[in-house]
């Protein structure tokens, strides 16, 4: 390990180790695409052989005139539209059926229909009436904006004003687009909007705590300048790995992945700084003390840094597309930054020396007392520290510590079971944003499932007839309305029904119906004489899409979960070569991540007041929560082993939760705060996500690291070494000094 640290801290090879990371950043910049330039929104989530998915083929082969993505245009004026609305309307139509859209798939013809037609699709209160557009489905939510854009444009030359900046509860003529197109539209605008803020925010945020902490200008810019070499090495190659078409990557996952890399990146930098500065306290040579640090720091932060990257390569496994498009991004950030943390920040060390902690610059006593002599003031005394501090504490009382700890993270965890989950993308969105209008206005004014009717299709054999499978459908309890039968373009044995339920069509409610109506109208099918209609009935819709979602991922996070606690058993197994402590350690983290669930629970539930988290969330805050909050783990559990070599096992437990007590308490509040930034952003699964992850770092950081983990391990003494040796050092070593 020395040649390694000579090598990339030396005298000379320091300046070679930062030239190469700028010679890599900007080879890599020029030669390769940056990530963000080769974001793909619109990338599919569902496995082929989903249900959904299937039907979705097949809707489009048999009825191409409804098979695209449907903006709805929700039309709407206080009092009552008038006629020369709806003739606007109309003109709008015929214009669109004679000079189409960009991507624009099909529009009724509405320009055509007598005005009596139109008005009898008003509301009730003669106020709104919703039309809709439908677009090709391979067209991309960048595609679709613009193509919505030109629409409004359109809309502005024929009624000679902006129906949609009208307010909704005003006189003038407002309009929203909401429904499939609108929903995508604005949930891509909100994480691209969100991407600079997001950054800026972070950025600020980190550099504002490491100046609070270290109160040092140079140290709060090492962490950051690293992130920075490193971000700038991540982006031109994920970018050409989707060039290249092996990955693909969205907003969402570069956004987090950007809070990940700072977060994460300042701990792992932390880590090698605090002990550099320790040892500067004892040693003269700053490169002597450079060398030490990195020796007795980089294999912490190297098995950290790989079970994070373990821990989101299992998502890998998942056959949602949105977990899986994750794994690489998220992974191979952390690598780099790894990378960055073990080579290019103690080079940057190197250079600065004793001057990256200025103006609290450490110095050896001798250097306190040479510098004190120089000029003439009196000679400092160093004082022999008496506090026991929490490490004391933990020595002296384990069995209250553990008690109260596992009571305290043991109600919060209960809490986790109460947790009520959705899968409504709208409820994500800010309730004044344009697609949520909208559909709070067709919810007022028509069915709330006029948003996003299902399409039933089902293979008759010539058999069953259209008419009575239409009665049949009416009479559910859970349907609103049923189209007319229409006979499939192919094969004509096939019927089609759009169908509007009499929920919310991206309710839990709405998507439990589905399976439902597939096996009444299986069932139907039987009756008429059909032995087998397994794979002859298809839903699709955004309804049966969401019904997928919840399943595939459910699966997944089934899958996942114990992949990811058993790569990270393995991983601490091989690097402790302890089965107990391995045990104990997973453990208190799985505990800590039912905590921050439950808990996360009661401040979304309670304090925020929403009635349900998305369904995606546990596995993300798993995942990030058990990799990460690992690490603190590795890092003092580290010190521990080495120090129960020289001392008593008590006094080791002691002295190791001091001295990484305020490393581990600065990087926590750092890698907390990074993510608490995504709870700033106008989107509530982000909202959701931070908040969660944040309270579960804070709890590892505040809770499980400095208290419940050292208390277990004082109560299992040479036990938890098993089936390793533990030497036994019965005579205590001096007391740290300040």
């Amino acid at each position: 390990m020395s040649g390694y640290g000579k090598w990339v801290a030396g005298s000379k090879t320091k300046w070679i180790t930062l030239l190469v990371w700028i010679a890599v950043v900007g080879a890599l910049s020029m030669l390769w695409p940056a990530v963000n330039s080769q974001e793909k929104n619109n990338a599919p989530n569902l496995p082929k052989d989903s249900q959904s998915v299937q039907a979705a083929i097949v809707a489009e082969r048999e009825f191409p005139s409804g098979s695209g993505i449907p903006a709805l245009l929700v039309w709407h004026r206080e009092g009552g539209m008038s006629q020369e609305d709806l003739l606007h309307i109309q003109a709008l139509y015929s214009n669109l059926e004679k000079s189409p859209l960009p991507h624009q798939n099909f529009v009724p013809p509405l320009g055509q229909l007598p005005p009596q037609a139109l008005q009898a699709s008003l509301s009730e209160d003669r106020s709104t009436l919703v039309t809709p557009v439908l677009f090709n489905k391979t067209a991309d939510s960048d595609q679709l904006g613009e193509a919505v854009t030109q629409l409004k444009a359109l809309i502005v030359k024929e009624t000679g004003s902006d129906p949609v900046a009208a307010k909704l509860d005003g006189s003038d003529l407002s309009l929203r687009v909401t429904g499939p197109v609108g929903i995508s539209i604005d949930a891509t605008g909100l994480f691209k909007n969100a991407d600079v803020s997001l950054l800026i925010a972070t950025v600020v945020l980190v550099l504002v705590f490491l100046l609070l902490i270290y109160r040092s200008p140079v140290l709060a810019l090492i962490p950051l300048i690293a992130v920075g070499f490193a971000y700038g090495v991540t982006s031109p190659v994920l970018g050409k790995m989707a060039e290249a078409g092996w990955i693909t990557v969205d907003s969402q996952a570069i956004s987090i992945m950007t809070v990940l890399l700072f977060g994460a990146g300042t701990d792992y930098c932390l880590f090698l700084i605090s002990r550099f500065r320790q040892l500067l306290k004892v040693e003269e040579s700053k490169s002597q003390a450079l060398l030490r640090a990195i020796t007795d720091s980089s294999g912490a932060i190297a098995m950290s840094g790989f079970t994070v990257v373990l821990a989101l390569l299992a998502l890998l496994l998942a056959q949602f597309g949105a977990y899986h498009r994750f794994a690489i991004p998220f992974s191979v950030s952390i690598f780099i930054m790894g990378i960055a943390s073990l080579t290019l920040v103690p080079a940057l060390l190197a250079i600065f020396g004793r001057t990256s902690f200025f103006p609290f610059i450490p110095r050896t006593p001798q250097m306190e007392m040479d510098r004190a002599k120089a000029k003439g003031k009196p000679i400092p005394q160093r004082k022999v520290s008496r506090k026991k501090g929490i490490g004391g504490l933990v020595v002296s009382r384990p069995w209250a510590i553990v008690g109260v700890t596992v009571v305290i993270l043991g109600i919060l965890a209960s809490f986790s079971s109460g947790i009520k989950f959705t899968y409504d993308i709208l409820s994500s969105f800010p309730k004044d944003m344009e697609s949520r209008e909208g559909f709070d206005m067709i919810g007022k004014q028509f069915s709330p499932g006029e948003l996003a009717p299902a399409k039933l299709m089902l293979d008759t054999q010539g058999i069953a007839n259209g008419q009575d499978l239409k009665v049949i459908l009416g009479g559910i309890s859970y349907v609103d309305t049923v189209s007319d039968p229409q006979q499939g373009a192919v094969n004509k044995n096939i019927l089609g029904y759009d169908i509007e339920f009499k929920s919310n069509p991206y309710s839990l409610e709405a998507m439990s119906h589905v399976p439902a109506l597939q096996a009444t109208v299986e069932q139907a099918l039987i009756d008429a004489g059909i032995e087998d209609p397994k794979g002859s009935v298809w839903v699709s819709g955004q309804t049966a899409t969401q019904h997928d979602t919840k399943e595939v991922g459910e699966r997944d996070t089934n899958l996942i979960i114990p992949v990811v606690i058993g790569l990270i058993t393995l991983l601490l197994l091989l690097y402790l070569r302890s089965v107990v402590a391995t045990i104990y350690l997973v453990a208190t983290v799985i505990l800590s991540f039912f905590s921050a669930l439950g808990l996360g629970w009661l401040i979304i539930h309670y304090g925020l007041g929403a009635e349900a988290i998305q369904g995606s969330i546990p596995l993300y805050s798993f995942v990030f929560l058990v990799a990460l909050g690992e690490d603190y783990n590795i890092f003092m559990i580290s010190n521990i082993w080495k120090k129960r070599k020289n001392m008593p096992l008590k006094q080791a437990i002691s002295e190791g939760v001091n001295e990484t007590g305020s490393v581990i308490t600065s990087a926590g509040i750092i890698l907390a705060g990074t993510f608490a930034v995504l709870a700033s952003l106008p989107i509530q699964v982000l909202v959701q996500f931070g908040i969660i992850t944040a309270l579960g770092i804070l709890l590892d950081t505040f809770v499980v690291r400095p208290f419940l983990v050292p208390a277990i391990t004082v109560l299992l003494g040479r036990l938890a070494f098993w089936p390793g040796k533990h030497q036994e050092v019965e005579k205590p070593l001096p007391s740290s000094v300040d």
